[in-house]
């Protein structure tokens, strides 16, 4: 009964938001939008029902000694030897993780009732929030990789919509673009780990690549195939972690709403760059090179992050290159193999980073109460480093900051600029258009004319 039990609420916690989503986005194509009460009223309920469930399966996997959970609900499709397996998977690494998505994301739900009351947008904010619960659950509970790029596609969409929310300006829309296509580089390297996973292993379901419990795991993949993987997993974990050198592309998702800033790019999108390094660990600790490279772009984004977190002169951009800091130390941990620091890591800095975003829009308003009430004289931070550092110094690492590290224009000059070129040049093949142009005079009917 245990087991029934819990696999049933498992698959409950995880489709809810999906079901929810479905059902208001059918009511509005039929023509009704459902009422903020509505919204607000089925979106609580529905996290609340999914956060005690995946409680009481910590409760019971607790109680009665297990650590993991496996709910198989079948294969989406067959190809020859290749399936899609539609499995769902937590352990002591997910189930903390997916228990945690639910919480916030139930948070952020009561929170945007009231920031975004009477938006216009309202609705489609709610749509997308529930979107997100369900691509961010799906993540964490996959029990295949396969399955994990579906979620990891969903929270990339919906990332992308909440960073384009207001959109009746254009540099709302414009860093939406821009943070597309940083995804859609970065998410090159997870579709090649996995073909290359079904190449060398037949399989990406958890259960086949790993043997015992996180995070204690072993695997028995070749060493060559294990960096290889290893290596094109920290490229996706990088673009959806905002790692070296995909980092320039979090401060330009701070154009969405706060609420949507909080869930995502300081509590749960940004962590599952981490999570999927941290469900491949055994990989990492057979390939010295990957865990190496994993180390190096932490420590070195956590660098940057500081400095440019240093020279920021909004709460929202600061608070993002704070995240950017952290996470960078996050994937230090990992590379160095300390996995259970690197999860207790991801959790706190979640819920603080939450409680700052959520924050964010009164912050300056109780700074200004504390600098009143101490007679301004607030201490300045950040003074005892002025010994150690040399003053030409200062001086380049003050610019380097302001500069964001020249990313962006490194990234415009040697990725945007060649790949526009070759577009440019591949048009030459698209085959010529006819298209209806008016004539000056009105009586005239259109007449065609080729289209270069």
């Amino acid at each position: 009964m245990f087991e029934f039990d819990s696999s049933f609420l498992l698959a409950y916690a995880v489709a809810a938001p999906a079901v929810l989503f479905l059902a208001f986005s059918a009511a509005w194509l039929l023509g009704w939008e459902p009422t903020e009460r509505v919204l607000t009223r089925g979106t609580g309920l529905t996290f609340v029902s999914s956060l005690v469930a995946l409680l009481y399966i910590a409760f019971s996997l607790f109680t009665q000694g297990q650590t993991q959970l496996t709910v198989e609900l079948g294969d989406w499709f067959h190809s020859g030897e290749y399936h899609f397996p539609l499995t769902l998977y937590v352990d002591r690494l997910s189930l903390p993780l997916v228990t945690l998505t639910i919480l916030l994301a139930g948070l952020i739900g009561s929170f945007s009732r009231r920031y975004l009351h009477r938006d216009r947008g309202f609705f489609r904010f709610f749509l997308l929030l529930n979107l997100f619960a369900f691509g961010a659950s799906l993540v964490f509970t996959a029990g295949a990789f396969d399955l994990l790029l579906g979620g990891w596609e969903l929270v990339g969409v919906s990332s992308v919509l909440l960073i384009g929310f207001f959109n009746e300006r254009v540099s709302p829309v414009q860093n939406a673009l821009r943070v597309f296509g940083f995804y859609r580089i970065s998410d090159l390297g997870l579709l090649l780990g996995i073909f290359l996973l079904h190449h060398v292993a037949g399989s990406t379901a958890a259960t086949a690549l790993f043997q015992g419990q996180w995070p204690y795991q072993t695997s028995n993949l070749s060493v060559g195939s294990v960096t290889a993987v290893g290596l094109l997993f920290l490229l996706a974990a990088s673009g959806k972690s905002a790692q070296f050198p995909f980092c320039s592309w979090l401060p330009r998702a701070m154009e969405g709403p706060t609420p949507s800033s909080a869930i995502f790019y300081g509590a749960i999108s940004v962590h599952m760059g981490a999570y999927l390094l941290l469900r491949i660990q055994p990989i990492l600790m057979q390939s010295p090179v990957a865990a190496g490279a994993v180390v190096v772009i932490g420590l070195t984004t956590a660098f940057l992050g500081t400095l440019s977190h240093r020279v920021s002169a909004d709460v929202k951009t600061s608070l993002a290159y704070a995240s950017m800091t952290q996470l960078g130390l996050i994937f230090a941990e990992i590379g160095l193999g300390l996995s259970w620091l690197a999860l207790l890591h991801i959790v706190g800095h979640a819920l603080v980073r939450t409680l700052q975003f959520l924050r964010a829009p009164s912050m300056l308003h109780d700074y200004h109460r504390m600098h009143s009430a101490a007679y301004g004289h607030l201490g300045e931070t950040g003074k005892h480093y002025d010994g150690f550092v040399p003053a030409s110094l200062q001086l380049w690492l003050y610019r380097m900051g302001l500069e964001r590290g020249y990313l962006d224009p490194m990234i415009d000059r040697f990725v945007i600029a060649p790949a526009v070129k070759v577009a440019s040049a591949l048009a030459m093949f698209e085959p010529k258009r006819q298209t209806a142009v008016r004539v000056a005079n009105p009586s005239e009917q259109l007449v065609g004319e080729s289209d270069a």
